[in-house]
């Protein structure tokens, strides 16, 4: 697996929006859809790696992708 730094969660949010994810809750973590997979971002500045990697493997797309999109 790819090297991945923590990241701030607004920037994660913006690279999440970017692959068609939008908000559809925001609380103490922040939940995105795109109709079909849900994302729980919690609302830590950095989000760890460990964290992020998951995050990411959830939604449907590759470290690599992200990290572009970054």
């Amino acid at each position: 697996m790819p090297k991945l730094p923590g990241i701030n969660h607004q920037r994660a949010v913006k690279v999440f929006e970017k692959v068609d994810f939008w908000i559809a809750r925001e609380g103490k973590h922040i939940t995105m859809t795109n109709g079909n997979r849900i994302i729980t971002i919690p609302r830590a500045n950095p989000v760890d790696a460990y964290t992020m990697g998951g995050i990411i493997k959830d939604a449907g797309i590759s470290i690599e992708k992200f990290k572009e999109l970054l």
